[in-house]
Parts: C-alpha cells; structure tokens; sequence
C-alpha cells in the first residue's frame, strides 16, 4: 500500500552490512507488542541511546512503532536484498 522507496532506509542497510540484522530484527520482536508505549519508551531514550545509535535511527524505529503497519514496513525493509 504505501511504497515510500525501493530500498531500505540507509541505517536498515548498514545494520545488515555490520551483521546486526539479527539483532535489530530481535529488538522489533521485542518493542512491537508494546506498540506506542514501546515508542515512548525509544522517546525516553533517545538522548542517551541517540549517541551511540544515532537520533534517527531511534526517531525512524519510533514512528515505526507508533503507526500501523510501521514495525512490517521495517521488518520488510530489513529482509529485502540491496
């Protein structure tokens, strides 16, 4: 339904590149049952976690979870071949 792009967002891309995919695909597990509270819970972290990981790289994921359908879009994204 909504096709932002054909490729992943750069920060999915560089994810996978390091072998974090895994890791990523285990934290969307994680936060998406938690749905908007799992993004205000990202929100809440972000000045600190935002030095290591990078601001939108948290802002993307919180969207993500805020929205619906936001947490397949990324694991789609996370799962397409680049």
């Amino acid at each position: 339904m909504e096709q932002q792009s054909s490729s992943p967002p750069v920060w999915i891309q560089q994810a996978r590149a390091r072998g974090f995919g895994h890791a990523l695909s285990v934290a969307l597990d994680v936060l998406a049952p938690l749905g908007p509270f799992g993004a205000q819970l990202v929100w809440v972290v972000q000045p600190v976690l935002g030095a290591v990981v990078g601001r939108a790289v948290l802002d993307d994921l919180a969207r993500a979870l805020e929205q619906p359908g936001g947490v397949e879009r990324l694991r789609a994204d996370l799962e397409k071949d680049s």
